[in-house]
């Protein structure tokens, strides 16, 4: 039998052995006014720890005072009100002395070190430990889960030595796969490799190869994908995240060049083919207002994109006009903006991912003479003019235990600077799929394909025109994620998912509504690799997908359908 007695109210609370700060601060942060209830568990986390940094402990700790010290006193009990005194031992301020480093048998001491707030002479901050732990987990070497740090005190010298033990773990990916393109399309091979941890300055030292030059956090990808005639992709990046090594200031590079082809001999005088050559030059800082998550990153783009004979429907203009030849160059440059404070890039359990861009072309419209309706399609658009926009937005947090709750939403929309020129053809976005053709014949065909799990391209008008697959100049997208780990182990971080998700896409801004989204639920698995990367499955029921009367078989045949990720998350 339980007996649960009458509840009990904070009455008077004192401090007593506070010098450094005042009675007023200490209370705004203790939040507990008189005639609250009385709860122990609120009172120690506003003392000693909350996960948001308003406790009294942080607000010492992150000063220097490693040795503050709070301890919670009932005075007196009246009637049913309690009265406390919070008893403060300020104690000496502590100094930073070494910050030492272990476990590193791969990674050069500089790229952990120069991710770490702790500074040898600084004054000591929790609030820096926990963030440069944050900073060492999402370098993506390391095993989070036998991550340690000890603090190591001289109470006569008032120093604290920061001692930092990691593990390593593989980072860099082999990509080997085989793929269904499609009907006509056949099996599509990919090869490809990813060295995250890479060192170019060692390439020259031949001791260094080990079997590769690894431990200056530099990234390096090389990947082709080919079915033979129908398609071929050869793409290559390179990332240098501290550019000059003293700011975190990153360098990077790509090019690609890919080739599709409708499979019929050169010679057939109706052969078709649709290939893009690019490249990018990207720099990207880390800004310090309005704090240090955000990064600011700008990137020159260029494509030049050649289509003979190529009479898909997929670019059109506003008006149904089909693009099906011509040369046509895509200069832009890409102003981006983002911020991300996760715990865990690869189950984050707590934090935030926001990312807004921008992708912008010269307005060449507005300099020529001549009238776009008297234009050519191949002269209309021989230099491609648009402006692009594109946000997401992505939450964690933990709900009980390791069961994490993800909300995300993104958007996109492409404009035009000249309403007679019109919204460019190339650029668009189309949302369907399950990221695994996204991968193959999205990424760099002058789409943006955005996956949409529960429904096919297919199964969304707005993707289509005339009969034709096309492309749409807006979209949205919402997500609500239960995830849960079966293994956090580096060497296989596992977990399964139940989602629900809207999306929609329109062909007109005039026809855009961010509510009337097509809705879909189901479940799915993660399996993370570390030497071939991300392994996904979900299955999905699409409650407003159109099913042709007559059609036969079950609900779940009918509305159901299972995607593939493989390597990463598609967009």
């Amino acid at each position: 039998k339980i007996e649960e007695g009458n509840p009990y109210y904070f009455r008077n609370i004192a401090f007593k052995g506070n010098s450094i700060y005042e009675d007023e601060l200490l209370h705004s942060i203790l939040g507990i006014e008189k005639g609250d209830i009385y709860n122990q568990e609120l009172l120690d986390t506003r003392l000693n720890y909350s996960q948001d940094g308003r406790d009294i402990s942080t607000l010492y700790m992150d000063n220097g005072y490693l040795f503050f010290r709070i301890d919670p006193v009932e005075k007196a009990v009246v009637g049913d009100s309690i009265d406390m005194e919070l008893r403060i031992y300020e104690g000496p301020l502590a100094t930073i002395d070494k910050v030492l480093i272990h476990g590193n048998d791969r990674t050069h001491e500089h790229v952990i070190r120069r991710e770490l707030r702790t500074i040898p002479g600084n004054k000591f901050s929790r609030t820096d430990i926990i963030r440069s732990q944050r900073e060492i987990v999402n370098l993506g070497y390391f095993n989070p889960e036998t991550l340690g740090i000890n603090t190591p005190v001289n109470p006569e010298r008032g120093t604290v030595d920061i001692e930092y033990t990691v593990e390593e773990k593989p980072s860099d990916q082999l990509e080997l796969s085989a793929g269904w393109g499609g009907f006509n399309r056949g099996v599509i091979g990919t090869l490809g490799i990813s060295f995250n941890n890479f060192s170019v300055r060692n390439i020259l030292n031949k001791d260094a190869w080990a079997p590769l030059p690894q431990g200056d956090g530099q990234r390096l990808s090389v990947r082709a994908q080919t079915n033979g005639r129908f398609y071929q992709s050869y793409n290559f990046s390179f990332t240098e995240p501290w550019l000059g090594g003293k700011k975190p200031n990153s360098f990077s590079v790509a090019t690609f060049h890919t080739i599709l082809t409708n499979g019929l001999d050169k010679e057939d005088t109706n052969f078709g083919k649709f290939s893009i050559t690019g490249g990018s030059v990207s720099l990207g800082t880390r800004l310090k207002i309005p704090d240090d998550n955000f990064i600011s990153s700008t990137a020159i783009n260029y494509q030049g994109i050649s289509l003979k004979n190529w009479s898909t429907g997929l670019f059109r203009t506003d008006d149904g006009q089909v693009v099906s030849e011509g040369f046509y160059n895509n200069f832009s440059i890409t102003q981006t903006i983002s911020r991300s404070s996760i715990d865990n890039p690869l189950f984050p359990q707590s934090g935030s991912v926001f990312t807004l861009s921008v992708q912008l072309t010269p307005p060449y419209s507005l300099f020529k003479k001549e009238d776009p309706a008297d234009l050519t399609l191949q002269e209309r658009y021989r230099w491609l003019e648009y402006h692009k926009w594109r946000f997401s937005a992505e939450w964690y947090t933990a709900v009980a235990g390791k069961l994490t709750l993800k909300l995300g939403a993104k958007f996109g929309m492409l404009g035009a600077y000249n309403k007679r020129t019109g919204i460019s053809p190339f650029e668009r976005f189309q949302l369907g799929g399950d990221g695994l053709n996204n991968l193959q014949f999205g990424q760099f065909n002058g789409t943006d394909i955005v996956s949409m799990r529960g429904y096919e391209i297919d199964d969304v008008e707005a993707n289509f025109r005339n009969g034709q697959n096309v492309a749409t100049p807006i979209y949205d997208k919402l997500t609500v994620e239960l995830r849960y780990p079966l293994s956090l182990n580096p060497n296989s971080t596992i977990y399964v998912l139940a989602f629900a998700e809207g999306a929609n896409a329109w062909q007109s801004y005039s026809e855009f509504n961010p509510f009337e989204l097509k809705r879909s639920v189901g479940m799915g698995l993660r399996v993370f690799l570390p030497m071939f990367g991300l392994l996904g499955f979900d299955y999905a029921i699409g409650f407003d997908k159109y099913v042709p009367p007559g059609t036969q078989g079950s609900f779940f045949n009918k509305y159901g359908n299972f995607n593939i990720i493989l390597g990463f998350e598609p967009e």
